[in-house]
């Protein structure tokens, strides 16, 4: 028995077709290998052609067939992990109105602040656990005010992955945990926020069923089953934003367990049976995959826009035709601190933790005769470490202390460099796993179905790669007060 997971990311769509009884990887791909295109036509702006997500998913699971011997007519089950916030639109042919605003899009961050304001911030936060901020309704609200034919046209308001979702099963789904993550959900009556849903005028027949996270969100139809070669009438069982799927997929379920990604963007992810806010909500909390009205299990979720597209952006530019590792290996040759040069990596949008403020990227005490490229990367893979940092200090004013961090061993989390430079200045153990957004969508589908269980049968054969210890002496304390200082004055 197969299991296929599918996790459409801002950079690129992955796919897994996963051994149900080993847990065990049978093959995995991604579409496509460059960067995916990011549309930016004003300032703030991110946007998405979700066609283009459902043709990339097709491309990456036609390179999985190719590159391991399976028969795609045994995959029984599918997950679905996606960018989380995305806004996408549908009329009631199940065609695209307009792209997908995504969730590094800062345009509707305005309108979001008034909503806060005007619903008032002891109301937002104590039923729906977060400001209404850039997230999935404001974006709505936009749309609304700024783009009126399209808004009258509108069926179905959904998140990516309930977008390849509908183009798989022809059905359209969403979560409580999808609702909350738009900004929706009312958590003191659990039940989508009628309050939120009058202030901006949207109707209630925009918002999809309702479903469990692990459930049959619908079958996949005869003519996706033919385009893929799959079985028809196959669940797909299992649809989770990246974030909470990634938690999932590192057994990261149960209140005090906290996880870690540093792939485009950045995300700390603790799991509280608390409904806990921010009070001034730089970081948000979301309904978790299991959560349920009689068992709460939320997410608090922490997340910096610009990590790894940081890396990337200073590698393009200053260092195109050399390899990461490379980099990273100069680069861990430069001393602690990077001899003073310094790096705000907050140039992809509005940030969350900052308040939604536009700090932008800095690079910041050049000395034309001491720095070189490796000081340069050096300090980008600190000042990444330190965003980090920065945003855990505020989780922690919030109750949550990990004891370990557990990330899987991709992104930033390969570079040695990072990885002691994260260790060090969180003061946090970081256990490192093999693990894959693509892979724990898969294990995901499983649970929706049936396969197992329960999550801890799905993962009984998920153990740790490394642990990595936090060490004494070492100068980062140091060097992070100096960041913070330079980041305050860019703040003021």
């Amino acid at each position: 028995m197969l299991l296929l997971g599918i996790d459409i990311g801002t950079s690129s769509i992955k796919v897994a077709v996963v051994d149900a009884q080993t847990q065990k990887t049978i093959a995995a791909a991604q579409y496509p290998e460059e960067e995916a295109t990011i549309h930016a036509s004003h300032p703030g702006w991110a946007e998405q052609d979700p066609e283009l997500w459902w043709a990339h998913t097709q491309q990456a699971f036609e390179i999985c067939k190719k590159k391991a011997n399976f028969q795609p007519m045994d995959i029984s089950a599918i997950g679905i992990a996606y960018q989380m916030h995305g806004l996408v639109l549908v009329d009631k042919n199940q065609q695209l109105l307009r792209n997908s605003i995504i969730w590094c899009d800062s345009r509707a961050v305005a309108l979001g602040n008034e909503a806060f304001d005007e619903l008032g911030h002891d109301y937002c936060l104590s039923h729906l656990l977060n400001s209404p901020g850039n997230f999935t309704a404001s974006k709505l609200a936009w749309v609304k005010q700024n783009e009126p034919e399209c808004y009258a046209k509108i069926d179905k308001v959904m998140l990516p992955g309930d977008f390849i979702a509908m183009k798989l099963c022809s059905s359209i789904t969403t979560s409580i945990s999808a609702l909350s993550e738009g900004v929706f959900w009312d958590f003191q009556s659990d039940t989508l926020s009628e309050t939120l849903m009058e202030y901006y005028g949207f109707d209630r027949s925009l918002i999809p069923e309702i479903k469990p996270v692990f459930s049959a969100h619908g079958q996949v139809s005869a003519s996706s089953a033919n385009l893929l070669g799959l079985k028809a009438g196959i669940p797909v069982s299992y649809k989770s934003g990246d974030q909470p799927n990634n938690a999932l997929s590192l057994n990261v379920l149960e209140p005090g367990e906290v996880a870690a990604t540093a792939g485009t963007s950045g995300v700390i992810y603790g799991v509280s049976d608390q409904l806990a806010y921010d009070p001034q909500s730089r970081v948000n909390t979301f309904a978790h995959v299991n959560y349920t009205e009689a068992q709460k299990r939320l997410g608090i979720l922490l997340c910096i826009n610009g990590t790894g597209s940081m890396n990337r952006w200073a590698k393009a530019l200053l260092a195109p035709g050399i390899a990461y590792n490379d980099l990273n290996t100069a680069a861990k040759k430069i001393a602690i601190g990077a001899d003073g040069l310094r790096i705000l990596p907050f140039g992809n949008g509005a940030e969350r933790m900052l308040n939604n403020k536009m700090v932008g990227a800095h690079l910041q005490h050049i000395d034309f005769n001491l720095h070189s490229t490796a000081h340069i990367f050096r300090a980008v893979q600190e000042g990444i470490a330190f965003a980090f940092r920065y945003g855990l200090d505020i989780m922690r004013s919030n109750g949550l202390q990990p004891k370990v961090i557990r990330a899987g061993k991709a992104n930033l989390f390969l570079s040695e460099l990072f990885l002691e430079a994260f260790v060090n200045s969180t003061g946090v153990p970081v256990e490192l796993y093999e693990n894959d957004g693509s892979v724990g969508a898969a294990i995901g589908a499983g649970i929706g179905a049936g396969t197992y269980p329960d999550a801890a049968a799905a993962f009984r054969n998920i153990k740790p790669l490394q642990l990595v210890e936090p060490a004494s002496n070492l100068g980062y304390e140091t060097a992070y007060q100096d960041w913070l200082q330079n980041l305050s004055n860019k703040m003021k």
